[in-house]
């Protein structure tokens, strides 16, 4: 194998080999997907981006932008709908299992490289795939350049009023979606009470003692819901709960579990479904060495809440975290109005371009746009002077390192896919047996 190959066996081997132990099975239908295509790789790979941030100059890091909130694996797949608490549907980030605080340009520059890979999957020669890149990162300066000169920065998002053609129609989709229709596809009537469908693929029954486990954790969770977005007691009985398996790449391994609980009333129609979802070692945490940060969370349940609540406005009122034998879980409600971004929609760069006018402003407004209960208390600054100060005057400079980093990178990850199934098949990670 090649010094690199052994890199990619080496990082993925050491950031997974707990959770490779404990499922192997999980971890094997995890690679096969990464095997699939670069970007699919890529998506299920970012411990090592960060392995190679690591040892990767960055001029545009300093003090205060070298370690603010990111998500941690922005790629063009994780934008997509939600409904705020403020009730209004908005187009955004919309995952943070790996959100931690450093440079703000790895959320920047691991989105870039997947629009390059994503650019390549389409045919699109080199000079349309920059000219995708520059468009989202001009309006990301651009937004943060906004939000440093005029207060108020917590009223913008992307929703329908201010929307227009492929996101338009996402959160247009997003809008048919109801409550009712969430619950009749997991859930059925028995005995006049609501209970989750057991017939369904990736559900399972608990046994007793896990079920009892699962509710004094739910219990637990309550006390981390901010006093400003609790509900009324009844709205958090409990009235069935399951386990859940089959979730995406990047859960492979972790343990989850669905709980149904009263909705505002005693009607049945207004149920809620949460999911309590084990949390992972952020990939960012693993190339960042500050304890202060590290010892600011209790667990990365709590990590990914405290992360949420500083990176979204207007966070899940549902959004909380709570421990299962000191493993941290996330708590946060399976909404019925989340509608991701189908990039096979897309395939000319002229649609293309304002879709990534707008991922730029949602990646400042995730940068510099904290939620109203967000107590945090690591980054004491606003980050959106600090990135407008680091740029400067020099966006282009900025834009043009971008680009090249993107375009490298990209290159690199379809050679590391490569490198990657040709160790899998060969059986060589250590955990996993790709031929059982």
């Amino acid at each position: 194998m090649t010094d690199r190959g052994d890199r990619i066996v080496n990082v993925l081997e050491d950031a997974f080999a707990g959770l490779m132990a404990a499922d192997p099975a999980a971890f094997r239908h995890k690679f096969r997907k990464m095997a699939a295509e670069p970007f699919a790789f890529y998506r299920g790979s970012a411990c090592l981006f960060y392995a190679d941030m690591a040892e990767l100059p960055d001029e545009w890091a300093d003090e205060r932008t070298g370690r603010i909130w990111i998500q941690g694996d922005l790629h063009a797949q994780n934008f997509g709908t939600y409904m705020d608490s403020a009730g209004t549907l908005v187009f955004d980030v919309n995952d943070f299992d790996e959100a931690y605080l450093g440079s703000f340009t790895w959320d920047i520059r691991r989105f870039a490289a997947s629009m390059a890979l994503l650019g390549w999957r389409k045919a699109l020669p080199d000079n349309v795939i920059t000219d995708l890149i520059r468009a989202y990162v001009s309006a990301y300066v651009g937004q943060v350049r906004t939000f440093a000169e005029r207060p108020g920065d917590e009223l913008f998002s992307l929703g329908l009023d201010s929307t227009e053609g492929a996101l338009h129609r996402v959160l247009q989709r997003a809008r048919l979606a109801t409550r009712i229709g969430l619950l009749d596809e997991k859930t059925v009537i028995v005995d006049y009470e609501r209970v989750f469908r057991r017939d369904r693929d990736g559900t399972h029954e608990l046994t007793p003692e896990v079920r009892t486990a699962v509710e004094q954790a739910f219990a637990s969770y309550l006390d981390t819901i901010p006093t400003g977005k609790r509900a009324s007691s009844r709205t958090y009985t409990v009235k069935d709960v399951v386990g859940r398996s089959g979730f995406g790449i990047g859960s492979a391994g972790l343990h989850a579990y669905n709980i149904l609980v009263e909705g505002r009333t005693q009607a049945l129609e207004n149920d809620v479904v949460l999911s309590m979802k084990q949390a992972n070692v952020a990939a960012p945490s693993r190339i960042v060495p500050d304890e202060r940060i590290r010892e600011y969370f209790t667990d990365h349940g709590h990590r990914t809440a405290v992360s949420q609540r500083a990176l979204q406005a207007h966070a899940d009122p549902w959004l909380g975290h709570t421990q299962i034998d000191g493993v941290g879980y996330v708590v946060s409600e399976l909404s019925p109005y989340e509608a991701d971004l189908d990039w096979s929609d897309l395939t000319e760069p002229a649609d293309m371009l304002p879709v990534l006018g707008y991922l730029g402003k949602a990646t400042a407004k995730m940068h510099c746009v904290a939620d109203e209960d967000s107590a945090q208390t690591l980054v004491a600054f606003q980050c959106e002077e600090a990135i407008a100060a680091a740029i400067g005057d020099r966006e282009a400079a900025f834009s043009d390192s971008i680009v090249a980093f993107a375009l490298d990178y990209a290159r690199q990850t379809r050679e590391d896919h490569r490198l990657f199934v040709d160790a899998f098949r060969d059986g060589r990670i250590k955990g996993v047996d790709s031929t059982a």
